[in-house]
């Protein structure tokens, strides 16, 4: 442990901290710079970046339409690292400044969606799909996407940021959060042991929301930590994972929105179903 010692002052003031994310960080909301948001041609206007909470949104879109539903959406790109989230335009439809963000244009009157649950159960709802209408499947769905939402943070904001982002590297808040990601990726690894998805035998939102954080995570693709953490010896992840990660949809899902990786999975932009095949960035020269 390092013998560094910090004593907290009696009134914090905001300095520059280092790291990938100092850019952006800062200790008030509301929008940095004026910037209107692109509207594309169809009913639903998703503005992200392929992050693991990027990804449920473009995954549940992908889904939809596989199932023949009627989801047609535009996804624009929304660069976190340039600070896109704070333009006027975003935080209008996110006042939390975080993507992924959805204009819900279908029906009587323009609604905006934000956090990434609310649009995956939004979506659901709406086209009644991946959400189960028997009581007891449907609340077993909602427990584990919940789950998520409150667990996912320890794993990004915390493991994810000191031991891939941060400034330097620190024992005690990469064991601290290490320890917690390793207990809930067994909390996963017990339930996927007793059933083939998180609610039972049916695929749902909750598979969508968790895949793309410890799905992703298991498959070695988040924090370049899958050694680190031993992933391997979560079996029942394991298989869950490589199930999800082989349906097209989720792998065309995984493209939108995404800026990194190999230019052929790259899809910035999405307007037709087409542009999976004509417009990566290894088609555009990028």
């Amino acid at each position: 442990m390092s013998d560094s010692r910090y004593t907290p002052p009696k009134v914090w003031e905001p300095k520059e901290s280092g790291g990938k994310f100092a850019s952006i960080n800062r200790p008030v909301a509301g929008p940095t710079h004026e910037k209107a948001l692109p509207v594309g041609k169809h009913p639903f206007q998703l503005y992200s970046l392929a992050t693991p909470n990027g990804v449920k949104a473009g995954v549940m879109f992908e889904e939809l339409l596989a199932l023949g539903k009627d989801a047609e959406y535009d996804a624009w790109l929304i660069n976190i690292g340039e600070g896109d989230q704070f333009g006027s335009g975003f935080v209008e439809v996110n006042p939390n400044s975080k993507i992924p963000a959805l204009m819900d244009y279908s029906g009587d009157k323009p609604l905006r969606v934000f956090e990434s649950g609310s649009i995956l159960l939004h979506l659901a709802e709406k086209f009644g799909a991946f959400l189960p209408s028997d009581t007891a499947t449907r609340v077993e769905t909602l427990n584990w996407l919940f789950w998520q939402m409150g667990s996912a943070p320890y794993l990004g904001g915390g493991f994810g940021h000191f031991y891939a982002y941060a400034p330097e590297k620190l024992e005690y808040p990469i064991d601290r959060f290490t320890m917690e990601t390793k207990r809930q990726l067994d909390v996963l690894d017990r339930r996927l042991a007793e059933s083939r998805y998180l609610a039972g035998d049916e695929y749902t939102i909750a598979d969508i929301a968790n895949w793309s954080w410890y799905g992703q995570l298991a498959l070695g693709r988040l924090y370049d930590a899958a050694e680190f953490l031993q992933v391997e010896s979560y079996t029942h992840v394991q298989r869950w994972a490589k199930e999800i990660d082989a349906r097209p949809a989720v792998q065309r899902g995984r493209m939108v929105n995404r800026t990194f990786g190999e230019p052929s999975s790259q899809l910035h932009e999405r307007h037709d179903a087409s542009d999976f095949d004509t417009r990566t960035q290894d088609k555009l020269g990028g």
